[in-house]
């Protein structure tokens, strides 16, 4: 089956949000939606639209109304051969390594000395090579080498999972609970647990999934309070989401929170300060800010 491609230039905003599925394209088949960075000294990125089939003016329009421009008739779509899009591209995403960790599509090994998980790339995000994930991953690994020590965790917009996951293999014995608003995803994140041999329940050394809308869901209040907070979405989610994530965490709590860029980290955290948190450290992955709260005073 032919498929139509179109490339269009876009910022790291832009793609931040496309790859967080906050913007959604209607129709039977809607075009599947690829971001990739061409220069951080630029803010220059791309998206890439691959339709299954020759896209009217109005679902091209639809994708230029998404970067909140009109369709330039310069760029069109350009007619490509089929080939499987969703094999090719796992199989160049390459394995992603850190200290204790190694996430793998099925293309590739396991590793004899880390803590292996295979997550293909698919309908969930969060396999491990956005550098949002990834510093949650350091993040986790880094405060189990120092002996932190978390016995009731909530991973809030888990995605695929895998730092739910990953926090339940840094400290087996604690009750997590992993949420997520799209049903798919949390359909994703149950294959994932089970090709990765992850229990899944409410018991302790279990991951418990739920599909819920933010923080504020009587399922997450019941477990609380939490002395781990995992949320990786985006800046203005992350904003709203503070006064209910407060009264969650436990006295001695910490919350990791990504998915926002480096210009939006002082928002995010004077939303949480205002709260009664305060930063105890922050990370950068490329753009990408990852930030270690609990409650303090400044």
């Amino acid at each position: 089956m032919p498929h139509w491609i179109m490339h269009l230039p876009c910022t790291a905003d832009d793609a931040a949000r496309i790859n967080a599925g906050e913007f959604a394209l209607n129709g039977d088949a809607p075009p599947a939606l690829v971001t990739d960075e061409i220069d951080a000294a630029t803010d220059a990125w791309t998206l890439t639209a691959y339709f299954e089939h020759e896209p009217s003016a109005a679902e091209v329009a639809a994708v230029y109304a998404l970067l909140g421009r009109a369709a330039d008739p310069a760029i069109k779509p350009e007619l490509l051969p089929y080939q499987d899009w969703v094999t090719l591209s796992q199989q160049g995403l390459r394995p992603i390594e850190t200290a204790r960790f190694h996430v793998h599509s099925a293309h590739f090994p396991p590793h004899a000395d880390r803590i292996n998980f295979l997550i293909d790339a698919g309908q969930a995000f969060g396999t491990g090579h956005h550098g949002t994930t990834l510093g949650c991953l350091r993040a986790l690994e880094r405060w189990a080498e120092t002996g932190k020590a978390f016995g009731n965790i909530v991973d809030l917009g888990t995605g695929t999972g895998l730092l739910a996951f990953a926090a339940r293999a840094l400290w087996p014995g604690a009750h997590v609970l992993a949420s997520d608003i799209d049903p798919v995803a949390i359909e994703v994140a149950a294959e994932n647990a089970q090709r990765n041999g992850v229990p899944l329940g409410a018991g302790a050394g279990a991951v418990a999934l739920l599909v819920a809308d933010g923080a504020d869901a009587a399922a997450i209040r019941a477990r609380a309070p939490y002395d781990l907070i995992i949320a990786n979405i985006l800046a203005e989610p992350l904003i709203a989401l503070a006064p209910a994530i407060a009264p969650l965490l436990a006295a001695d709590g910490l919350v990791l929170l990504s998915g926002l860029l480096t210009t939006q980290a002082q928002a995010v955290r004077a939303a949480y300060q205002a709260c009664g948190m305060v930063c105890i450290h922050e990370a950068t992955e490329n753009e990408w800010s990852i930030l270690e709260l609990a409650f303090g005073s400044t």
